[in-house]
This record gives structure tokens, sequence and C-alpha cells, in this order.
């Protein structure tokens, strides 16, 4: 109602028209999204633990992108993965936007073709072994070789679009593990699957099954390897 009213108000100032009146409603409606998206910002970055700027800004920015496209049932949670940190670091959030909170914070591993402790490389490509990048949506789960898994859409053509088809899935691996970490200088690696620990991976799954936002942020200037 108060947007409504706004809307009239303004169009009684410039014009009486229906058209006036659509288009003064419009720019309302768009200065209150900027807000809105603004103070999730501000909340967000101010959470203790939490993603790096960059990866926040481009997951917020991801999430708009996913909320438009209506592709997103559950739009709580935002799952935030940052490969520009390493291995060895909790690079995984899941964060409850409307809280706002952090739900889990959590080591994950990349592809066994994107680097060692660092993930440099990155690719939509079967058989490449190599992590994806960019904005996913998540399907329903299921038990697969890796255990009990969840599918992923990519959203970003070109860059993920074949995640679903090279069974790029959220999964629990023995070899994320931090102190086998710590000996050997960096988690195992995956064959391109963002892999956490088995004692955390349904808890997560079921949290963000069914229709959440996922975003995975790389190193600036990345091109996805073809």
């Amino acid at each position: 109602m108060k947007k409504f009213v706004l809307g009239m108000v303004f169009a009684a100032v410039v014009g009486t028209s229906a058209g006036a009146a659509t288009i003064v409603d419009r720019d309302t409606e768009s200065v209150d999204r900027a807000t809105e998206k603004a103070s999730l910002a501000r909340s967000l970055s101010a959470l203790e633990g939490g993603p790096t700027a960059e990866a926040l800004e481009g997951a917020l920015a991801a999430y708009d992108r996913a909320l438009a496209s209506g592709a997103v049932s559950n739009a709580r949670l935002l799952t935030v993965i940052d490969y520009t940190l390493p291995s060895l670091e909790p690079r995984l959030w899941v964060i409850d936007v409307q809280a706002p909170a952090i739900v889990f914070r959590e080591l994950v591993a990349h592809g066994r073709g994107s680097g060692e402790n660092m993930a440099r490389k990155f690719s939509n490509q079967h058989d490449s072994h190599m992590t994806s990048l960019g904005l996913f949506v998540t399907d329903s789960s299921y038990v697969g070789s890796n255990g009990y898994s969840l599918r992923l859409h990519g959203l970003d053509k070109g860059v993920n679009d074949n995640a679903f088809d090279r069974a790029i899935v959220i999964h629990g691996a023995p070899y994320v593990n931090a102190g086998t970490a710590r000996q050997v200088g960096r988690l195992g690696r995956s064959w391109g699957c963002p892999a956490v620990r088995l004692d955390v991976a349904r808890p997560l799954i079921d949290a963000i099954k069914g229709g959440s936002v996922v975003f995975a942020h790389g190193p600036a200037n990345t091109k996805t390897v073809a």
C-alpha cells in the first residue's frame, strides 16, 4: 500500500494520465529495490567471518539476476563459494539473507584440473576435471557414487551451463579433511565438484536443495577454458 500511495502522489504532481502514473510507479519501485539491495549488501558485509567483499558483491548481483529469472524457489538462502581463496581455508558460506546470518562456513574442494591449493583454471567442458564458476540454482538431492549429493543447474551460458550434464554436484568426500590438508598442503580434489566434509554434506544439502542460489566466485579476469 505504501508504494501505491507514493506513486499516486507523484502522479498527481507530474500529471493525471494513466501513463504518467505507471512510469512513476515503476521509478518508485526501482528506487525501493535499489535501497533494499544496498541495505542487504551492508547487512551481509557486516557478518563476522563472511565472504570477501568481492565475492559478496558478485554473489549479490548473481542472486538478483537469479530472482529476476524466476528460477529460484528458495530465496532465503544464498551459497557463496570463493575460489580466490586457498583450499586450506573455509571458502563456502551458506547465508540466510533474511536473518541475516551465516548458516554454514565450510571447506570446499575444487577440481583436480583446476590447480593444487589454489584453483587457477576453470572449465565448462566434459572430462576437464575442472571446477566451474558462476551462477547456479540447486535442484534435487540423490544418492549416487559419492553418496548423498545435490544436483546443480548452471545458469551462465558458456561458463557453467554444462554443469548438470557433467554431474557437477555438491557431495561429501573423505578428502575434504582439515587435518590431512595441513599435512599435504591442500585439500584433496574432486573431478570438478564442490565437495564438502562428509559429516556436513547431508545437513548442508538438505538446507539448500530445491531452488536456492549458489554462486562460485573466481579470480578477476578469469576465462573459462574451452
